[in-house]
């Protein structure tokens, strides 16, 4: 048995990009960046960003069309793969690219187009559909 998931909270690097395949599948790309911040060798902190670029299907790529912008902070979970090539001046190079399952928006709601349901939560299989997307912020206890 194996597995290979992987949970990143970043911010998006650029706009999404909105494509459909011959067939008319709706396929979302962005780049995603994360942020470590960690002391060098001479106690001094560094911030440390690792760069992503993230794929998204069906309806969860046109919910990141819609409402994601660069800048914007969001939960992505999925499949982690490296991309190896070879750049302009012969050098190999990598990238990582990651299969989103699921998404999550993050930050504040206030002013933003993101619609009222728990953040926007959606997901590849179910879509942004949610049991409890008809609570209210007065519904939940604390």
């Amino acid at each position: 048995m194996s597995f290979n998931r992987i949970i990143l909270v970043g911010n998006l690097g650029r706009d999404p990009e909105l494509r459909y395949t011959a067939q008319g599948t709706p396929v979302c790309s962005f780049s995603m960046a994360t942020n470590e911040r960690r002391k060098d060798r001479n106690g001094e902190m560094q911030d440390h960003t690792t760069w992503f670029r993230i794929t998204l299907w069906n309806r969860l790529a046109e919910t990141a069309s819609q409402y994601l912008q660069k800048g914007k902070q969001v939960y992505i979970e999925g499949r982690l793969r490296v991309e190896e090539y070879i750049d302009r001046d012969g050098k190999p190079r990598h990238s990582l690219e990651v299969f989103a399952t699921d998404m999550q928006f993050i930050g504040s709601r206030g002013g933003d187009d993101v619609p009222h349901e728990r953040a926007a939560s959606a997901s590849a299989s179910s879509g942004p559909a949610d049991s409890q997307a008809d609570l209210s912020d007065d519904d939940i206890p604390f």
